[in-house]
């Protein structure tokens, strides 16, 4: 087979974003819920994210800077209050889970921008997604910047104090039906992917 060789230190970092979500998908989304220290909220995807391990349960998601280099509202927030709520958005919620990633400005809320119902938490103050069927409150265990400058990335390690599973998603043995789910993953490009 004929290969063509990419070297990332050569390309720029658009061109490198995209060659990389294109190898590396499908991607889980996370569905990130902020509240910043004036208790503004912010809610944001992100499909860098995944499993971290189990002892303690722990999941990681990065969030990559803006195109100018500018940290995201999830970081700013996370930063300043170590915590944090993974939401996951099934297939028919894909739409308004798109729109959080707008460009919105610091301090808008993007819960009542796409018209989403806030549910309080148990451990963190951040609010969970009410219609999202999957969400776990987190506290930050540590934040891991790589790089600098437009989208470097800065790994957010957070453990999960409490899972919110909705009924109609438990097998009887206490773990979520894939599948019911309809979980959706990020492609390249513009492209998501359906899991039924």
């Amino acid at each position: 087979m004929s290969v063509r060789t990419f070297v990332p230190s050569e390309m720029s970092p658009r061109e490198a974003y995209a060659l990389l979500i294109s190898c590396v998908a499908p991607r889980p989304i996370a569905w990130v819920s902020t509240r910043a220290p004036d208790g503004r909220v912010n809610l944001a995807p992100f499909s860098f994210f995944n499993a971290g391990g189990a002892n303690p349960v722990s999941v990681v998601f990065s969030c990559t800077n803006f195109r100018d280099g500018r940290p995201k509202d999830t970081l700013r927030n996370v930063h300043a209050t170590g915590e944090f709520v993974v939401n996951i958005a099934p297939y028919w919620l894909a739409e308004q889970m798109n729109q959080t990633s707008f460009e919105y400005e610091y301090g808008v809320s993007e819960f009542e921008q796409v018209g989403l119902t806030r549910a309080p938490s148990l451990y963190v103050q951040p609010p969970r997604v009410a219609e999202s069927p999957i969400a776990m409150e987190c506290k930050l265990f540590q934040v891991v910047a790589h790089g600098a400058g437009p989208v470097a990335a800065n790994y957010v390690i957070g453990e999960v104090l409490c899972f919110h599973i909705a009924e109609t998603l438990l097998k009887p043995e206490g773990v979520v039906d894939n599948l019911v789910a309809d979980y959706i993953g990020r492609m390249g490009e513009s492209w998501y992917v359906r899991a039924t």
